[in-house]
């Protein structure tokens, strides 16, 4: 057993890793920016699990300094999960990218400085796959790396992935010397929600199942499950081999059309509309412009963009939810919790 800290406590994923976690017999302590979501998250996560669960909440800003000694103080090890993922695209692209580095940047030297010196971060796809223009290669892996300075093939949001996780790197290897990082990169996550604050991934299941959409984008992503993606921090942070270590977690790639047909078949009777159409691509631009989950979609249209999630496969005996299965659940939880 051990006492573990998770950041950004009451997050999609994170409700999932401390759920995992408490199974596993650890004992979780966790950050959020406010302490009075403590009842909340709590509650959630008893209502999830079926027996009572009380994780205490220290008050962390990825922003500021305040509360991230108190957060890190006489833990064995950290799940940091924190960081900003918007339903829409912000304006200055810094909003996402300040908080995203200077968070990360947060928790390791306060790691550090409190002895701690196992983390296991949460990063993305997003680090990998972006900024590669018309030289995308074929097949994605660990090694690669994306790049935020090409503009055109990144939003402000694909961008921060990259540069918190590299500035997480750079920190270990400069001045983080005995910290021992795992970076875990997901693609797009569905999977059951708890409550309200759930990854924006899921925005494209709302999407489909609200009646928004007369038709779907020519827009495709790999898919993961939540369960699985906490499973892969919770491995990663049993397993030394992972130290040193990114690990890219996705099943299978989807184009909106497909995911539209899982769901049109899985819920026949759903009142709202789930089309069966294609959008043509200009449309697509111009129905952004009211409708701002779309704006992160734009840039995708018609990409296909191939990760490999072998390494975690192979390494952390890894093995995920189908996307099929995740796509179902994500519907299934957001339904029960009035959400769609």
């Amino acid at each position: 057993m051990a006492h573990i800290l998770v950041t950004g406590a009451t997050g999609f994923i994170a409700t999932h890793c401390i759920v995992k976690l408490i199974e596993r017999g650890h004992s979780v302590r966790g950050t959020a920016r406010s302490t009075s979501r403590a009842t909340a998250l709590n509650m959630i996560l008893s209502d999830y699990t079926e027996k009572s669960i009380e994780v205490p909440l220290i008050a962390a800003d990825l922003s500021r300094d305040a509360g991230w000694e108190e957060a890190v103080e006489g833990v064995d090890a950290i799940l940091h999960v924190a960081s900003p993922i918007p339903a829409s695209l912000p304006r200055d692209a810094d909003e996402l990218i300040k908080p995203a580095r200077d968070g990360a940047l947060r928790l390791l030297r306060a790691a550090k400085t409190a002895g701690v010196d196992r983390v296991v971060m949460t990063s993305s796809m997003a680090a990998v796959a972006y900024g590669w223009g018309d030289n995308l290669p074929n097949l994605l892996t660990e090694q690669h790396w994306s790049n935020p300075e090409n503009l055109k093939d990144n939003t402000a949001y694909t961008r921060s992935k990259t540069i918190a996780e590299r500035a997480a790197w750079d920190y270990v290897a400069s001045e983080g010397e005995g910290l021992k990082l795992t970076t875990i990169n997901p693609s797009a996550v569905l999977g059951p929600v708890m409550g309200g604050d759930f990854s924006a991934s899921l925005e494209i299941v709302t999407q489909l199942m609200s009646g928004k959409l007369p038709a779907v984008p020519k827009f495709g992503f790999h898919v993961v499950d939540v369960r699985d993606v906490a499973e892969a921090h919770i491995l990663a942070l049993e397993k030394d081999i992972s130290i040193g270590q990114r690990y890219l977690v996705a099943d299978d790639f989807l184009w909106m059309a497909e995911l539209a047909e899982i769901l049109r078949d899985a819920f026949p009777d759903h009142p709202k509309k789930i089309p069966s159409g294609q959008l043509p691509s200009w449309l697509v631009r111009i129905l952004s412009l009211v409708n701002p989950p779309l704006r992160q979609l734009v840039p995708e249209l018609g990409k296909k963009r191939i990760v490999s999630s072998e390494k975690a496969r192979s390494e952390l005996g890894w093995t995920p939810i189908s996307a099929r299965e995740a796509a179902i659940a994500s519907a299934e939880s957001l339904i029960a919790h009035n959400l769609i």
